[in-house]
């Protein structure tokens, strides 16, 4: 088979950059090692930024979006006793919107038939080959059989796990990694959100988020040590932690319900600033991981597939490679700025193990600034709809 891009990974970036040089009229094939039922079963975060709505919006495929998802002109940062509400819309005249990752992901999925976008599922064992000819190609194995994609560029959007960023020399590689030194144990459950925005608190027991996808459907999360097992908490257990932490602080209280699901999530901060290497570009998890504290992860990949759409489009459509020579550099500029936001809010609102009680008191007298200044609410609320691209 013969295509303009080769994309690797069905997940949002990938589905992104499909339907958007499809709609350019630009060939491209996605291959997916997973089913089309194990992708949209994995569970990910909802906080869109601009970037993120604009390009469904763009696509046309929005509708679904517009109608279930929730518009949140502010969230609140909270201690044990206080919350300190982020107006992100009197501060940036904009907002941002809760629409589950899965969601968005089955909306770029089920367009993709009629659109014309090829999407290949459970293609195992992706390889990729000749990345610095004009002929790069990948090869996977489906149905017992070995099929090859040759492509003029391969789009690595994979996710950290994937093949695409290890194909990339040890010799041409930069990477930057913190591991943070706690989890994060979240349940997800069928009950009406504690309150009508997010909550970030950090108090006494640690850090807790309380979040929702919808008006009927809550994710919670609590602070945990990277020894912690899920197998240790039992439903009721964490609904008493959770009950501890937000009922003093929200509007409507803690609703408890059956878990939908229930896991521990390690945090990590992390680039690989090598996003080209001959034909192969990187976009979105494969590229860089955030903690989730700043609800970057999904929005940063979006964004990288912005850029990335728009300089395939002018290479094929006008012969200018000028965006393709600069992707790295644009990408990385917006990356590294989103980096240092969710690094931020994650050493500002969570208890380390190392961190003694001057550390605490910093980080007290920080929010306390925090709320009684308006020049610091805006740049915190700046950061988190989004920087322009």
């Amino acid at each position: 088979m013969k295509t303009r891009v080769a994309i690797v990974g069905a997940g949002p970036s990938g589905l992104l950059l499909g339907h958007l040089l499809t709609q350019a009229g630009v060939d491209c094939v996605v291959v997916e090692r997973q089913s089309r039922d194990y992708v949209l079963g994995r569970i990910r975060a909802g906080v869109l930024e601009t970037v993120t709505t604009e390009l469904m919006r763009k696509l046309g495929i929005d509708a679904r979006m517009n109608a279930e998802g929730l518009i949140e002109e502010g969230f609140n940062l909270a201690t044990d006793d206080r919350l300190i509400r982020i107006d992100i819309t009197a501060l940036t005249g904009r907002h941002v919107m809760v629409y589950g990752q899965t969601e968005l992901t089955r909306d770029l999925m089920d367009a993709a038939p009629d659109r014309g976008l090829t999407v290949i599922f459970e293609a195992k064992d992706v390889a990729l080959h000749d990345l610095e000819s004009d002929t790069p190609s990948l090869t996977y194995v489906r149905d017992g059989e070995t099929q090859r994609i040759q492509a003029d560029f391969i789009a690595g959007c994979d996710g950290f796990h994937g093949p695409s960023r290890k194909a990339i020399p040890a010799s041409a590689v930069r990477e930057y990694e913190r591991e943070y030194p706690f989890g994060w144990l979240g349940i997800l459950a069928d009950v009406p959100p504690c309150h009508d925005e997010l909550i970030y608190a950090n108090g006494a027991r640690g850090f807790a988020l309380a979040s929702m996808r919808s008006s009927t459907r809550s994710r919670y999360y609590i602070q945990v040590p990277l020894t912690d097992r899920v197998e240790n908490w039992t439903e009721d257990r964490l609904w008493d932690e959770l009950e501890m932490r937000f009922d003093p602080l929200s509007q409507h209280g803690v609703t408890r319900g059956p878990a939908l699901e229930m896991s521990i999530a390690p945090l990590r901060s992390y680039v690989f600033e090598t996003m080209r290497h001959g034909r192969l570009f990187l976009a979105g998890d494969s590229a860089h991981i955030v903690p989730p504290t700043g609800a970057k992860g999904l929005n940063l990949a979006a964004s990288d597939v912005a850029y990335l759409s728009d300089a395939l489009i002018a290479h094929f459509r006008h012969g200018d490679d000028s965006a393709l020579d600069g992707y790295q550099a644009r990408a990385l500029a917006r990356i590294w700025k989103a980096q240092r936001f969710s690094w931020y809010l994650t050493k500002l609102m969570h208890s380390f193990p190392e961190d003694g009680a001057f550390e605490h008191r910093m980080q007290v007298a920080e929010l306390d600034y925090v709320a009684g200044s308006k020049s610091m609410q805006t740049v915190i609320a700046e950061n988190y709809v989004g920087l322009p691209l």
